[in-house]
Formats: structure tokens, C-alpha cells, sequence
């Protein structure tokens, strides 16, 4: 009788010890798709296209900064400071 009580006491044991195994297992997973779907439903980063496009305008927007500096400088103000220098180099006071 005693070894029919050991038994089912065993089988016990280890039916809880399954069920306990699994439920945490479902707990585990459950917790792993609630954090899929977070990361998924994350709108904070930004595209890598929207960086590119950025980054394009930003050379664009500074070529055309530099060319309009360059030309002002090569057509308007070198000249102006070019004849002034030699204006005041061959100054006879």
C-alpha cells in the first residue's frame, strides 16, 4: 500500500512540476511577443532614406553657398581689394 502512496505521490509531483514548466514557458513567450510587437509598433527611429535625403539636401544647400561665396569673392571683392593694395603701394606721400 505504502509503495501505491509513494506512487501517485511521485506522479503528482512531477504532473505539477510539468504544469509549472509549461505555464512558465507560455509566460515567457507571451512576454517575448509582447515585446515583438512594441519594437514592430515603434515609430521613434528614423528611415534610412529620410537620413539620405537629409544629408543631400544639406551638400546640395552647402555647394551652392560655397559656389555663391566663391563667385562674389572671385568677381566682386578680390578685384576691389586687388586695387586698393596696389593703390596703396604706389602711393608717393
Amino acid at each position: 500500500m505504502n509503495i501505491i502512496k509513494n506512487i501517485k505521490k511521485f506522479v503528482k509531483s512531477a504532473a505539477m512540476t510539468v504544469k509549472n514548466t509549461i505555464s512558465g514557458v507560455i509566460r515567457r513567450a507571451r512576454l517575448a511577443v509582447a515585446r515583438m510587437t512594441a519594437v514592430a509598433a515603434c515609430a521613434r527611429g528614423e528611415n534610412y532614406v529620410d537620413s539620405g535625403v537629409k544629408i543631400l539636401i544639406a551638400v546640395v544647400i552647402g555647394a551652392l553657398l560655397l559656389g555663391g561665396l566663391y563667385a562674389l569673392f572671385g568677381d566682386t571683392i578680390m578685384p576691389t581689394v586687388t586695387r586698393k593694395v596696389e593703390e596703396m603701394f604706389e602711393f608717393k606721400g
